[in-house]
């Protein structure tokens, strides 16, 4: 019996895999105030994957891992510290589909820019 590959992902998930990095390092660096590396943002990103029994190649998944990593620092760079807290929380809330915010929709875009900007267009 052989099992069938799994399917990729679209542009679209890519842009949200990449905004949910971006929100789980922001988070992470406000609560511990230390930054994820780009091989634990890649492995993170590869169980989510998982779970939804997607796959991404690693290649990609760190390169994705590495424009999180440049979103999330360069937002905590530009926001005051009460600002950076409030954007991780927002970005966090708005893993839940359900959860609407013009914030979040703001970053959502954002990382569709750094997307296209490093040739992801797929």
């Amino acid at each position: 019996m052989t099992l069938a590959p799994l399917p990729r992902i679209d542009f679209n998930t890519r842009k949200a895999l990449l905004f949910a990095l971006a929100a789980e390092r922001l988070s992470a660096y406000y609560e511990h105030r230390q930054w994820m590396t780009d091989a634990q943002g890649a492995t993170l990103a590869g169980e989510w994957l998982s779970r939804s029994k997607l796959q991404l190649p690693l290649s990609e998944r760190r390169l994705l891992s590495e424009l999180s990593d440049q979103f999330a620092r360069q937002l905590a760079e530009t926001l005051s510290r009460e600002a950076g807290l409030y954007a991780a929380h927002e970005m966090m809330e708005a893993l839940d589909p359900n959860y609407q915010s013009a914030f979040a929709y703001d970053m959502l875009e954002e990382c569709e820019r750094l997307l296209h900007e490093n040739g992801v267009t797929e």
